[in-house]
């Protein structure tokens, strides 16, 4: 009896530092689990900052791209609007001077048109180019400029032009000219309308 008391004592002992090292074992793990959580939870928080983070500056960007799309559209229709009642403007316009080259004071300012581009074009030797409606009219005031500037050889152009009106001063060379056609001048006041009718667009 005495043999096996020792022995039982032994086992117990044993059993028992095994289960302290079982427990301790369990213990460690547990801890180590609870540490990768905390790890991970604050990886997991980091991801998903980052996440959310990536989100706003992607709204942000798809926020400033509707908007500069949205401005540039409202600019662009306005420009075309800008554009139509400038067209409209200049074709309203058009349509006066057609009728002007019918009035009385038409025939003085071709008049006053041909002293002008005689005096740019500075040579003596000119042809004068206008439309078909206007050739009678411009042989007229060229016979009328002869007469007092008789050292002048002036000819009206074998080709007629699509002018509203008005007519162009060339050299019989080519190498110079005068545009005193009524497209020309029309054409240099349209920024003129084009800025009238911006500030009218604005208020």
């Amino acid at each position: 009896m005495s043999s096996i008391v020792p022995l039982e004592q032994t086992i117990d002992k044993v059993l028992s530092e095994s289960q302290i090292e079982f427990v301790n074992k369990i213990d460690s793990a547990y801890n180590e689990s609870l540490n990768n959580l905390e790890s991970s939870r604050s990886n997991i928080l980091q991801e998903y900052s980052k996440i959310i983070n990536n989100a706003q500056k992607q709204s942000e960007s798809i926020k400033r791209q509707i908007i500069g799309a949205s401005k540039i559209s409202a600019r662009n229709k306005q420009l075309l609007l800008l554009e139509s009642a400038v067209n409209n403007v200049f074709e309203k316009s058009k349509e006066k001077l057609y009728v002007l080259g019918k009035e009385k004071g038409y025939e003085s300012m071709l008049y006053r048109t041909l002293e002008e581009g005689v005096s740019a074009i500075q040579t003596r030797d000119i042809i004068i180019e206008c439309n078909k409606n206007d050739k009678n009219i411009i042989t007229k005031i060229i016979n009328d400029f002869i007469k007092k500037n008789i050292n002048y050889k002036i000819a009206v152009s074998d080709s007629f032009f699509d002018f509203i009106g008005g007519i162009r001063v060339r050299s019989s060379d080519g190498l110079m000219s005068y545009d005193g056609t009524m497209n020309s001048k029309l054409e240099r006041v349209k920024p003129i309308i084009r800025k009238n009718i911006a500030q009218i667009l604005r208020e």
